[in-house]
């Protein structure tokens, strides 16, 4: 018997005609505003970033087909998926803000021999998998909740714009282009939010460890707790789920189509602190860098710890000079947080002569997040421990301290020692972020991390093997009508693509005969397969289909380069 529920969202975010993938699934934008607001506003505005539009609601709308249109290249499915689309004034000040939130309006389990049973699929995926409209009618614009005949709703900030108490005023950037400066692109967001009402996203309660109706979700069912070693959907009980919930760095992601790619997309060199001496609390502590003065590096700055003092109330704050430069001085300062800025205390500490210092945190909590703010006359490394480690640090100093602070070059920054790409567990839980993002620490940054990241460039990472390991499929690349059944696979930003199909596309562009083409093709395959993208069956299928496309039209010729 079909189960389905309706929920509200809650998760929310801090192709050129040569080449078309098959069985690409249709995404609808749902405008839902209101005349002359959001969607609808009809502020003049200039083109901007290979966008367009003449008005700010265009842009607007341009942003969230073309995002659509991203999503629609990499996924397969037969069921179109509409998401129902607003801008509303959301929360917002000067520091802070909710840039967008988006999640699936209903819920099903137990709707297909195909699915999992007794567990909850989001309504998008739940109709791909069904192979039907499992919530049918027509497109209800005007109205946000109800209808519940689209597939997910997405909410964004109205107030970047027109607010300058909102993060200062800086607005949404509505190019393509990546070149959005201090601004935030909404090319970003978009493919963020519209990752969680995908699938990218559980239905559990972080706080109290509930899942909905007392039944699992087929997120849950790849969400493993590395220390128990049980995936959320083998958990029993409410209590080990919530405690579960906020065993920082201990979350992964554990899918058989998502786990070979973690090394492909993130970088070695995870952000730590070991403690050589003494052995009662040796170890490796994860950190939180900060966002000045140099990186953390191998093999690191190995020094004693020394608490600083400032000699004003306790001390241990650096906020005014130190008044112990001499003992600080060729040493790795300790320092706590609170009073004034992270920058000012590192800045106090370096001119004591300190080669590195940590800043442990004034509240229980975890992992440690970074050090925040900008000095360009800081040239020593620093980072942020949690609150415990501190104390553990402060009651052994006695008998002295030595540490190194820098990366680990032995593991990836944002997975496991054993590659799998870790969740956001925090502790306290942070509703609406918690588990159902990517843990924060990852390097290069991904786009499915709770807050929102400058340096994206609008690339999908492993977010859609995620959704592939739920039960998503990816499209087949497909030539001027030849189905080379390659999945349209997305890339790392080091190849310089987003997906397999946008190789062929550039190809097609840049060729002025059919030789050309053929050759970029062969070209791009090789390389794609040399470094494991492709399986050789693969790279043959796309230089098969490259030599009988008729690209550029009436094209062919003689001068195919087939070489190896």
């Amino acid at each position: 018997m079909r189960t389905k529920k309706t929920l509200l969202p809650t998760l929310a975010l801090l192709l050129l005609a040569s080449t078309v993938p098959a069985g690409a699934v249709n995404i609808v934008i749902n405008n839902v505003d209101p005349p002359g607001v959001g969607f609808n506003d009809p502020t003049p505005v200039a083109a901007v970033g290979g966008n367009g539009g003449t008005t700010l609601g265009q842009q607007r709308l341009n942003v969230f087909q073309t995002v659509a249109d991203v999503w629609g290249k990499v996924l397969d499915g037969s069921v179109t998926v509409v998401i129902q689309s607003s801008f509303q004034a959301l929360t917002c000040s000067p520091t802070s803000g909710v840039l967008g939130q988006a999640g699936s309006i209903q819920i099903f389990s137990d709707f297909s021999a195909n699915a999992r049973p007794a567990t909850w699929y989001h309504a998008a995926l739940a109709n791909q998998i069904a192979g039907t409209d499992l919530t049918p009618g027509p497109f209800d614009p005007g109205f946000l909740l109800p209808p519940f005949n689209d597939d997910i709703v997405a909410l964004f900030n109205s107030r970047l714009d027109n607010d300058p108490g909102c993060l200062g005023g800086i607005g949404w950037y509505y190019g393509f282009d990546g070149n959005h400066g201090a601004q935030i692109a909404l090319f970003d967001v978009v493919l963020h939010e519209i990752g969680h009402g995908l699938g990218f996203a559980n239905f559990v309660n972080e706080t109290t460890g509930a899942n909905t109706s007392g039944l699992t979700d087929i997120y849950s069912t790849f969400t493993r707790d590395i220390q128990t070693g049980k995936f959320w959907s083998q958990i029993t009980t409410d209590a080990e789920r919530a405690t579960s919930a906020r065993n920082c760095s201990n979350i992964v992601w554990d899918g058989p189509n998502t786990n070979p790619e973690v090394p492909r997309y993130l970088a070695f060199g995870l952000p730590s602190l070991t403690i050589n001496t003494p052995a009662a609390i040796a170890g490796v502590l994860r950190v939180g860098p900060a966002s000045f003065g140099p990186a953390l590096a191998a093999p690191g700055i190995t020094g004693n710890v020394v608490l600083a003092d400032d000699g004003v109330g306790v001390g241990s704050d650096a906020c005014t000079p130190l008044v112990n430069g001499a003992a600080v001085a060729g040493n790795i300062a300790l320092v706590d947080r609170g009073i004034c800025t992270f920058n000012v205390k590192v800045a106090n500490a370096q001119a004591a002569g300190a080669t590195a210092v940590l800043v442990a945190d004034n509240v229980v909590a975890c992992p440690p997040g970074g050090l925040g703010g900008t000095d360009p006359t800081i040239l020593i490394p620093s980072a942020r421990i949690p609150l415990t480690d501190g104390n553990a640090i402060k009651a052994n100093l006695a008998g002295g301290v030595n540490v190194t602070l820098g990366v680990n070059p032995a593991r990836l920054a944002g997975a496991d020692a054993a590659k799998r790409v870790q969740l956001f567990a925090t502790n306290p839980v942070q509703s609406g972020s918690s588990i159902s993002h990517f843990d924060n620490i990852a390097t290069p940054n991904l786009t499915m991390e709770p807050a929102y990241n400058a340096d994206l460039h609008g690339g999908l990472d492993l977010t859609p093997f995620v959704l592939v390991d739920e039960g998503w499929k990816l499209k087949s690349v497909v030539i001027d009508g030849c189905n080379t059944r390659v999945p349209n696979r997305t890339l790392p930003d080091s190849t310089g693509y987003r997906f397999i199909s946008e190789v062929i596309d550039r190809c097609a562009a840049g060729a002025t005969n059919h030789g050309q083409f053929v050759s970029c093709v062969n070209h791009a395959a090789k390389d794609l397969r040399t470094a494991g993208f492709l399986t050789q069956a693969q790279r043959n299928a796309l230089q098969h289909c490259a030599g009988e496309a008729n690209i550029p039209p009436h094209g062919h010729d003689d001068d195919d380069d087939d070489d190896d």
